[in-house]
């Protein structure tokens, strides 16, 4: 049995640390996914449709920026530009993306109709949860989301927790004291100074 897990995180090189020890735990790259925000064009320029996206689904293949993120090697080595409606500019790699984006088994099962927000919930995830992760990359965070064996989620866990990732309930809250309710994927995508901005609001706040 396996379970999926999945962390905001508001650092990218937070959320590329806790991937490359997931795959230390020995967690397969086909179990591992990362949506991350580039409206600043930090990983390169964006390609304003579903490109790096393949019929199998894979978006770790096709337009590559493993080289710009820095990634040597497993699932960060072909990290691919795409769109995810209401995310606005991403990078991203895996099964998570890839059924957002509406590619191969995603779109088979209906998941990609809700994009982001469906492929989450198909994943597991609730309602509540899955809306704050996607609100979470809308304004300029990352993704991390695993397929984890029973025998390692404890470890797994520990992984995400240490590298600074986000309490989806804290960071939920936070968003709806400035009067959020829920990820609308039809909202004009935030700027890259609203990003700025955003991930400035939380860079000195205490993460898990």
């Amino acid at each position: 049995m396996s379970k999926t897990i999945t962390r905001l995180f508001d650092d990218y090189a937070d959320a590329s640390k806790a991937i490359r020890e997931l795959e230390q735990l020995g967690i397969p790259h086909d179990d591992l996914s990362i949506v991350a925000n580039n409206a600043d064009k930090h990983h390169g320029e964006h390609v304003d449709r579903h490109d790096g996206v393949n019929d199998e689904g894979d978006v770790s293949r096709g337009v590559s920026t493993g080289a710009v993120l820095g990634g040597a090697g497993g699932l960060l080595a072909g990290l691919g530009m795409l769109a995810i409606p209401g995310l606005g500019p991403i990078v991203a790699a895996g099964w998570l993306a890839a059924t957002a984006a509406g590619a191969g088994i995603g779109a088979a099962g209906g998941a990609a109709t809700g994009g982001i927000v469906g492929a989450l919930k198909n994943a597991g995830h609730n309602d509540d949860e899955a809306h704050v992760y996607a609100e979470g990359v809308r304004r300029g965070g990352s993704l991390v989301s695993a397929k984890v064996p029973d025998a390692l989620l404890g470890e797994a866990e520990a992984v995400l927790d240490r590298n600074r990732s986000v309490d989806a309930h804290t960071r939920g809250q936070s968003y709806r004291e400035d009067g959020w309710n829920q990820f609308d994927s039809a909202a004009p995508s935030y700027t890259v100074d609203q990003v700025s901005a955003e991930r400035a609001r939380y860079s000195n706040q205490t993460r898990i």
